[in-house]
């Protein structure tokens, strides 16, 4: 067994899923993917798109301690434990649950549109530099990912962070309910999912279901410059919260943004925090962290963590992978800066990287290159929500942009000639042209949806890597 310490029990786990252990087992973790459970874990056999019994076996060997089962699977070494459960899906729920109820935390509920995962990450950093803290590492904001994380949720934890999102209505209620937060933040609410809902009122309504599951005389944290804030109020209200914050950059905002001032590696921020005065850094750039950073520190302020420790971390704060990160990399003539935003995008979003780009410095003959795939789940209004970026690539001043996909077809052919460079239908396509034309102090952003498969260009710019990173 691993040198963590027991997380779940077959006494415990017996009692909150009511299932039936075949042996006495203890567990000091929860995987429900066999190829990174770590030795200890209790491997649930989730019946998805695959069935997870198929890998029952290989868990096992990679030193599970038990596996949920709904039915015993074969292969399996002689005496390894089990838990019979009549649904695993469930009886992980069931567990997320057990974890919930035992546990003494504050927790926060994290939601929006644009800006979950970074805001879940910054509450993570300031908040562990204060007392255990315990969230989701990646993006485990679904259906399985939120029981996941409350099941993996250490006995002694004292801040939980928990990221939850949705693609179609009626999906975020449960897994509010199933969290409980104490502390709701509704980062912004902007137009994806579009394919799933007929406007953006239903995806604030969808993504007001995070009331729901408030626990009685918490507090929610909603975008104060958003259209939706009074719709997001009304919403709360009739869930029975009453207790209300606000950030941005409106004068009646809780959080107010006073000024913000940016350079490539970070922001400068001053602010005003229910009526104090509070001028800190941040480590990523772009105006949306800077927002989203209000809203982290009124939760600090809320689960009665200090403020003022918090603000001084957020220097520390940097863009995750796929998210904004910022590279060095080899090119003719020297090196270009590489912006990585691949990991999705919205309309939102894709304003958002773009400003970061334009506020960018090439350096010498560099040039601002944009490198964009298609904006997925946008519905029938894709064509015209593609096409309606043309002017943040004017205001970006951006020099040469490269498109994949038909969709992105739209904002190629909206683009004035000058900075309309190469569409392919492929992001694999722009690869080898892309990388021929990179020079020493170019800027260049790479943004798409998951879909979009922007991932290989920046594997592909990254193979050759600058010893110096980006100033």
């Amino acid at each position: 067994m691993s040198g963590r310490g027991v997380l779940w029990t077959s006494a415990d786990a017996d009692a909150a899923t009511g299932g039936d252990s075949t042996a006495v087992w203890a567990a000091t973790g929860v995987s429900i993917d066999s190829r990174s459970l770590e030795e200890g874990d209790l491997f649930v056999a989730i019946e998805g798109e695959r069935d997870g019994h198929d890998f029952v076996a290989a868990a096992a060997r990679a030193g599970a301690a038990a596996a949920i089962v709904r039915r015993v699977p074969e292969g399996l070494p002689a005496g390894f434990p089990l838990l019979v459960a009549g649904d695993t899906m469930a009886a992980l729920n069931a567990l997320g649950a057990a974890a919930r109820q035992r546990s003494g935390a504050r927790f926060i509920g994290v939601t929006g549109s644009v800006g979950k995962t970074s805001t879940k990450e910054m509450l993570r950093l300031v908040l562990g530099r204060q007392n255990i803290t315990h969230s989701a590492v990646g993006s485990y904001n679904n259906q399985w990912g939120v029981p996941l994380t409350l099941a993996r949720m250490p006995l002694d934890t004292v801040y939980a962070v928990i990221e939850i999102g949705m693609n179609h209505a009626g999906e975020i209620g449960p897994l509010s309910r199933l969290a409980r937060p104490h502390v709701a933040i509704i980062t912004t609410i902007e137009a994806a999912h579009l394919e799933f809902f007929n406007s953006v009122v239903e995806i604030a309504d969808a993504k007001a279901e995070i009331f729901g599951g408030i626990e009685p005389g918490g507090l929610a944290i909603l975008n104060r410059d958003s259209p939706h804030f009074a719709r997001l109020i009304d919403c709360a209200f009739m869930s029975g919260v009453d207790h209300i914050e606000s950030f941005g950059r409106h004068p009646d905002a809780t959080a107010r943004l006073e000024k913000l001032v940016g350079h490539p590696g970070g922001s400068c921020i001053k602010a005003t925090i229910a009526g104090d005065p509070v001028c800190y850094k941040i480590g990523a750039a772009g105006e949306h962290w800077a927002m989203n950073s209000l809203a982290v520190l009124l939760a600090v302020r809320a689960v009665g963590a200090d403020l003022g420790l918090a603000a001084l971390a957020l220097a520390e704060m940097a863009a995750p992978k796929g998210r904004g990160e910022r590279h060095r990399i080899a090119v003719r003539g020297g090196s270009a800066e590489l912006i990585d935003d691949s990991y999705n995008a919205n309309p939102a979003s894709m304003r958002a990287a773009l400003a970061v780009l334009g506020a960018a410095r090439p350096q010498g003959r560099g040039r601002r290159i944009a490198v964009l795939g298609d904006m997925r789940e946008l519905g029938e209004r894709g064509p015209d929500l593609h096409a309606g970026l043309a002017p943040d690539v004017a205001a970006a001043s951006v020099d040469l942009v490269y498109a994949a996909g038909p969709l992105m077809r739209h904002l190629f052919d909206a683009l004035p000639a000058r900075c309309r460079h190469l569409h392919h239908a492929t992001s694999a396509e722009l690869i080898g042209p892309l990388k021929a034309e990179l020079q020493a102090g170019d800027v260049v952003l790479v943004k798409g949806s998951l879909g979009s498969r922007m991932g290989p260009i920046i594997e592909a710019l990254l193979a050759r890597p600058a010893a110096t990173p980006p100033p």
